[in-house]
């Protein structure tokens, strides 16, 4: 068909169109025009947001027994999915190490998986404002270990972390200024063998929000050890430079201050984790 023709057969459907509606409304008042968050509710638009977590970090992101995907950072993306009825959230797991990778290639929509901000981080991706955690990082040993107290001492020993984690990023940077480097050992972002690696001896030592040890070591077979070495906000992460990532890091904002507000934060964070890590300064 020419666009002339076209043309005109659109002209045709349109008015017969306008004929058709207005004889089905004759019998009957105007509907009331929806106009605003009026009209996208009354469109009853919903837009799929692909989340990226993982199944190996026991009571944040793991399959229980009943082959649930379940934890801390599930059951809180759940209650945020609740109060944003213009989206629905679809988990999709792989390990850690892939998650922000299959965010810049646009495999997921958000990033879920306890993400701490950092400056490396910020330089290439976007986090929502509202943090929904907040924890220290410090180093983690055997507990009749009394030789390590800091990262200087870690020099020429072999510490286990997660590539792309916040943790092997404080072990990079340190490696940077330093002649005398840590030797990184990187583990799978699905590996649980932390405790047993550490007090075999395999490596000496790991580094860890001040959460994690209960969890993973329930048995009290590691303890912390030194200063703290970082403070962070933990925060979903985003593509940058993204309107629509934009917009659904502020509706989130807005659920997690909801949650907050009326207890809901901190019960999940109690439950899960065992203890309330959700405010400014996590004990």
């Amino acid at each position: 068909m020419n666009f002339k023709n076209r043309k005109k057969s659109l002209i045709v459907s349109a008015l017969g169109l306008m004929i058709l509606a207005s004889g089905c409304g004759s019998n009957s008042e105007p509907a009331a025009q929806a106009s605003g968050s009026d009209a996208a509710a009354t469109s009853g638009k919903v837009t799929k947001i692909v989340v990226g977590t993982g199944t190996g970090f026991p009571q944040v992101c793991f399959i229980d027994e009943n082959g649930k995907l379940t934890g801390f950072d599930v059951e809180l993306l759940r209650k945020i999915d609740e109060l944003l009825p213009q989206y629905e959230f679809e988990f999709q797991t792989m390990d850690f190490g892939n998650l922000l990778l299959s965010l810049e290639t646009d495999k997921i929509d958000l990033v879920a998986h306890v993400m701490e901000k950092n400056p490396e981080r910020e330089e290439k991706y976007a986090f929502n404002s509202e943090a929904y955690a907040h924890w220290r990082n410090r180093i983690v040993v055997a507990k009749d270990n009394d030789s390590i107290q800091s990262l200087d001492d870690l020099q020429g020993k072999k510490v286990l972390t997660s590539a792309t984690s916040a943790e092997a990023q404080i072990l990079e940077n340190y490696n940077k200024d330093h002649d005398k480097k840590i030797d990184i050992v990187y583990q799978s972002g699905q590996a649980n063998d932390t405790v047993s690696q550490v007090v075999s001896g395999r490596v000496d030592a790991t580094i860890a929000a001040d959460f994690v040890l209960p969890i993973i070591d329930p048995q009290g077979q590691l303890k912390q050890t030194g200063e703290e070495l970082t403070s962070d906000d933990v925060l979903y992460v985003f593509r940058k430079d993204d309107a629509d990532e934009k917009a659904l890091s502020d509706a989130i904002d807005g659920a997690v201050k909801e949650l907050k507000e009326d207890g809901t934060l901190s019960a999940l964070s109690t439950e899960w984790l065992g203890s309330d890590v959700t405010g400014d300064h996590a004990e």
